[in-house]
């Protein structure tokens, strides 16, 4: 299929995505924070404790696709002004997930990037609007999506003339069972083979367990990832969703040291 708009360039260039003073694309960014914004004081607190190891984005869920109708589906608006307290307290930018036409407006108006998860990767109305509303974006692949289908829907939102896509490996539904899904590290150079955007992973649901996380942020670095998206909770048995794949600061801090050990020994090779 042709892509007009992603199609890797001749002079071999990449595009740098600006979100506040983050350049994706530029430098590796690591995107952490819980996974459900609960709180002003966890999130503030959680916020705190990734900038200090390291972190140059904030991420919090404020509307919550959730598999059962009965879990906690997110604060709303209330979630929004907390993650923009957050952010005057750090500096850091904000991410946040978008899931309905009906709020990207608003939701843009709070938000630094605009996040399409997994579940919404083809909602091609939402990719318009997204495109449309000129914030910067996070495409997460699709769970059952092929790297062409990915790249298909990050089309959309270039096609509405906005150019600041970063795209998103998040892992693939397989017949495994151990893990929560199957991270794709062959998506992250695939997909920098095929377009000019900036590609992260997101191990935190690429496996679902905190002990293979750190592993799996160390191969995304050697396999070429422009950054990060992980979850990390100050208090994760407290937390309201995806408790069994959210960091401590502790283990967070940790992992980013040997990610930086990681990067000079790849940016050494000749």
């Amino acid at each position: 299929m042709k892509h007009l708009l992603l199609t890797k360039r001749k002079d071999d260039t990449q595009t740098v995505v600006p979100v506040g003073p983050v350049r994706f694309g530029q430098e590796f960014v690591v995107i952490a924070g819980p996974c459900s914004v609960e709180s002003e004081e966890q999130t503030i607190s959680t916020a705190q404790a990734v900038k200090a190891r390291g972190a140059k984005m904030l991420r919090g869920g404020v509307f919550k696709p959730r598999t059962s109708p009965y879990a906690f589906q997110g604060l709303g608006l209330k979630g929004l002004k907390i993650l923009a307290k957050a952010r005057e307290e750090t500096g850091l930018p904000i991410v946040t997930e978008v899931l309905d036409t009906r709020d990207v407006s608003w939701v843009a108006e709070y938000a630094d990037m605009l996040q399409i998860g997994a579940r919404n990767m083809q909602n091609f109305s939402l990719l318009k609007e997204v495109g449309k509303s000129g914030r910067p974006a996070l495409l997460k692949r699709g769970m059952h999506s092929t790297i062409e289908e990915w790249l298909s829907a990050a089309e959309y939102i270039l096609a509405e003339g906005n150019p600041n896509v970063v795209l998103c490996e998040r892992g693939i539904r397989t017949f495994e069972t151990y893990t929560r899904n199957t991270l794709d590290l062959n998506a992250v150079p695939a997909a920098k083979e095929l377009t000019h955007l900036p590609v992260i992973t997101d191990p935190s649901h690429g496996c679902g367990r905190i002990s293979l996380i750190p592993a799996m942020c160390l191969a995304s670095v050697a396999a070429g990832a422009d950054g990060l998206i992980i979850e990390v909770h100050c208090d994760p048995e407290k937390a309201l969703s995806d408790k069994d794949q959210a960091l401590t600061p502790e283990i967070f801090g940790s992992m980013m040291s040997r990610i930086s050990t990681v990067r000079a020994c790849i940016e050494a090779l000749p």
